[in-house]
């Protein structure tokens, strides 16, 4: 890192004073600059464009393990290791994959399910006349947590809520009966 350093400022700067400064010898200033690239080096800037390749050819999805059993596939000698460290040299990173939504099971009945009431009729002239109720889901960092919520459509207020870790008729219920507890029966 010194003598790359060296090399991009020496026209500024002396190489002598650069040398001193940074506590490096001329002589190996000058040997490591005319020197030819290291077998590592030369290996690892042909397998780097053949990393890349491959990178760009999986729509820049592929993270370092497919990339390197990719290679493998085309007959590349490589670990691993060294497709992550070229990867992360090149700047090449893979989006982390999408969380997956919860399960549905979908097992409901039409029969059960009851009629629309509102019919989009949402302006309410008072408290407690008409509520409104609704689940939904929130990744945490443990699991998926389910929240059902009942407005009140005249103060568009919550009147009632509950979490739990099971989406189950219960969550529902709860919601409701916290509405019923907080604002007193519907009129």
């Amino acid at each position: 890192m010194k003598f790359v350093f060296i090399a991009k400022h020496r026209a500024i700067w002396p190489v002598a004073w650069l040398c001193d400064a940074l506590g490096v010898s001329r002589s190996g200033f000058h040997a490591w600059l005319n020197r030819s690239p290291s077998a590592r080096s030369r290996s690892d800037e042909e397998l780097g464009g053949k990393v890349k390749a491959s990178f760009v050819a999986s729509d820049r999805t592929y993270g370092a393990r497919r990339v390197w059993r990719d290679l493998l596939a085309d007959g590349a000698d490589c670990g691993p290791h060294q497709i992550e460290r070229l990867m992360r040299l090149q700047g090449l990173r893979a989006p982390p994959r999408r969380r997956r939504l919860p399960k549905d099971s979908g097992d409901r009945q039409l029969e059960t399910v009851p009629a629309n009431l509102l019919d989009r009729q949402f302006p309410a002239e008072r408290p407690n006349q008409k509520w409104i109720a609704d689940f939904t889901y929130l990744w945490t960092a443990e699991d998926w947590l389910y929240v059902a919520a009942v407005i009140d459509l005249f103060s568009r207020r919550v009147v009632g809520w509950s979490m739990s870790a099971a989406m189950t008729a219960q969550l529902g219920t709860d919601a409701l009966l916290m509405a019923i507890w907080r604002r007193g029966k519907p009129l």
